[in-house]
């Protein structure tokens, strides 16, 4: 069947490299995976940890709000659900935030989403890659090295997250990085929700 394209879009079979800061250097004994928020307690996992996660494999179009759209690139990685093994949720947790460093912020880049949305094989923490060009790799540290998250193909692919650093979980819907800056909430390409109708007041 053929792929649909999100309107304002066109099709790329390169997968372009786009990134807000520097390039995350990663140091696997500094490195950790934190999951906290609206929980009964905290927990911080090292990577070594992270990767004896059960592996999922997952093939996925991306969707860049800068208008290119790349179809079938497959992924390995742990399933977003995998971490939920580790956390006891409080009641009414409907949404996350993903962080990734930025800046050597660990913290500093974050994206909202909705929990519901994230239990598919297509939510993944992923590591490694491959496409009909390429055979696996690890992805380079400008795609995010060492965990990269990448969001459904219902979400612009600003939702994902580059050198990925943990899972807030929360109960109400709160904006990320880029929707502090005016980018929708919401994030559909099929319904090309680029922008919010109203650009929030920036703080310094």
């Amino acid at each position: 069947m053929p792929k649909q394209l999100p309107p304002g879009q066109f099709e790329t079979e390169k997968w372009p490299i786009l990134h807000e800061g520097d390039v995350y250097q990663f140091d696997e004994a500094a490195w950790n995976f934190r999951l906290f928020g609206d929980v009964k307690e905290e927990v911080t996992l090292s990577y070594q940890e992270v990767m004896r996660l059960p592996k999922t494999i997952s093939t996925v179009d991306m969707h860049c709000v800068t208008t290119w759209s790349k179809f079938d690139t497959t992924f390995e990685g742990i399933a977003f659900r995998e971490f939920l093994r580790f956390v006891d949720l409080d009641p009414d947790v409907k949404y996350v935030k993903i962080y990734g460093y930025l800046n050597g912020d660990r913290f500093g880049y974050s994206a909202n989403l909705p929990l519901d949305a994230l239990m598919g094989d297509d939510a993944l923490f992923v590591y490694r890659w491959k496409d009909k060009h390429h055979d696996w790799q690890d992805i380079s540290p400008k795609h995010g090295y060492p965990l990269r998250f990448i969001p459904p193909a219902t979400f612009y692919l600003w939702k994902g997250a580059k050198w990925a650093s943990g899972i807030r979980f929360m109960k109400e819907d709160e904006p990320g990085y880029w929707e502090e800056r005016g980018y929708s909430m919401t994030a559909n390409p099929f319904k090309e929700e680029r922008f919010a109708e109203w650009v929030p007041r920036i703080r310094f």
